[in-house]
């Protein structure tokens, strides 16, 4: 039986692959993902609801924050060349995105226009920092303290952030799509708390526990939130290929997938050549890559199945463009990897 450290190190190895799984095993089987998706009620407890979504999130989180080296934290804050700029990005990208898609699109033979792709990759580029790029980063060897306070700020801006987004790209998206979403966002704004909340718990827990508890917990945890990583992305795949694979549309595949590529193409251009124009260090370039690429699609998706139900095609480019940003930071791993061998025995900054 392996043991958590060699089972985190064997996962590691293969995250590339088991992620690919994750959404075979949604397009094969989606009825376990969907049933699990929705939030259930324990027995003997009332009204109180479990929502596995949350609870894997919060693991993820949970892990990361856990492994933030606290003392580094005031050097981003005297250095937070990296932090700002990140930030900066999660508006600029947009703009320098969705009208390129929006003018490809328009050439095509579509009635609207590719509007429905438009309206979500416009969500997506909107959306908060991915949770999951926390793993990423401490795979590539990523400023950590870096990605999560980049995870943690854009989090707590998006109730500003997220609404301005849309407002801004409202004449590529529609008066009447932009009124809809922006009554969900605000309806949406308390599960922040899901996202701030386990991030904060993995840092004090690193503060107050001593370090032979630490080391336990940390065994523990890694091993536990990887798998729980890959069930979250398990959880949401289904939920959007679910309904292709009742009604399949070949060709709106094909362009979902397409939009998506060049929007995660653009995206994570944009972060690499923002960083090489900072001068900024391989670990910090690493992490706002990453920051400016991966955006929380699983947030973008629950956002589209609430204000728009009626609408289940709209799910296929976010499902398309979250495998593309593990792909194309699964590319950026090996080019990191390849380029600095040390980072092989990193193995305590897996999540």
């Amino acid at each position: 039986m392996l043991s958590p450290s060699r089972a985190t190190t064997w996962l590691h190895q293969r995250l590339g692959r088991a992620v690919c799984v994750s959404y075979a095993a949604a397009g094969l089987l989606p009825a376990p993902g969907l049933w699990l998706r929705h939030p259930h009620r324990l027995p003997f407890t009332g009204a109180f609801t479990l929502s596995s979504t949350e609870i894997l999130l919060g693991l993820v989180l949970f892990a990361a924050g856990l492994q933030v080296p606290v003392e580094a934290l005031g050097g981003l804050m005297r250095r937070p060349h990296a932090l700002l700029a990140g930030l900066g990005l999660r508006l600029a990208v947009p703009a320098l995105t969705i009208p390129v898609i929006a003018f490809l699109l328009r050439r095509t033979p579509d009635t609207d226009g590719g509007g429905g792709l438009v309206l979500a990759m416009s969500v997506i580029v909107a959306m908060p920092v991915a949770a999951g790029a926390t793993v990423w980063a401490g795979k590539s060897g990523g400023d950590q303290p870096t990605m999560v306070g980049l995870v943690l700020v854009s989090t707590l801006l998006s109730p500003l952030t997220v609404p301005v987004v849309i407002n801004g790209l409202s004449p590529l998206l529609g008066t009447g799509h932009v009124n809809v979403l922006a009554g969900s966002i605000h309806a949406g704004g308390s599960t922040l708390a899901t996202v701030v909340m386990p991030c904060a718990a993995g840092v004090l827990s690193r503060l107050v526990l001593p370090t032979s508890w630490l080391r336990r917990v940390v065994t523990v945890a890694l091993p536990t939130a990887a798998t729980g990583s890959l069930v979250l992305t398990y959880l949401n795949a289904s939920g959007a290929l679910g309904s292709f694979l009742a009604h399949p549309r070949p060709l709106l595949l094909v362009a979902a997938v397409l939009t998506a590529g060049v929007v995660c193409l653009l995206s994570f251009a944009i972060g690499r050549a923002l960083a090489r124009l900072l001068r900024l260090p391989p670990s910090s370039a690493a992490s706002l890559t990453l920051a400016c690429g991966m955006n929380n699609s699983s947030a973008g998706a629950v956002l589209i199945t609430t204000a728009l139900p009626h609408k289940p095609q709209l799910l296929l480019p976010v499902i398309a463009y979250g495998l593309l940003q593990k792909t194309a930071a699964n590319r950026l791993l090996r080019q990191r990897t390849v380029g600095n061998p040390r980072n092989h025995s990193r193995r305590w900054l897996w999540l």
